[in-house]
């Protein structure tokens, strides 16, 4: 396992201690819980901006992002984003 070490300012550290003892859990494995929950949002927006952007399939967005297809799917209609197009529709059929 690797080590990360950061400076955060007093307003972050504060909030973190908030969060500690709200969650119950000691600094490294809150500072890794939110750390992991962060990078999994972040591959799901990197997903849908490139469904979106149309540089991949929908299936293969749904596969950068973690997440099942009919679960992507459903993140996809939340945030209105149309994937449906002739460009990938072959290949997402084939996928699914």
């Amino acid at each position: 396992m690797g080590t990360i070490s950061t400076r955060v300012p007093d307003e972050l550290e504060a909030e973190l201690e908030a969060y500690l003892e709200t969650e119950t859990l000691d600094r490294s494995t809150a500072v890794r819980k939110l750390l992991s929950e962060g990078l999994e949002q972040w591959r799901r927006e990197q997903a849908l901006e490139q469904l979106a952007a149309g540089t991949v399939t929908f299936s293969k967005a749904a596969a950068l992002a973690g997440m099942s297809v009919w679960d992507f799917a459903q993140l996809a209609k939340e945030r209105d984003i149309t994937w449906v197009g002739d460009t990938h529709l072959d290949a997402d059929l084939e996928d699914l």
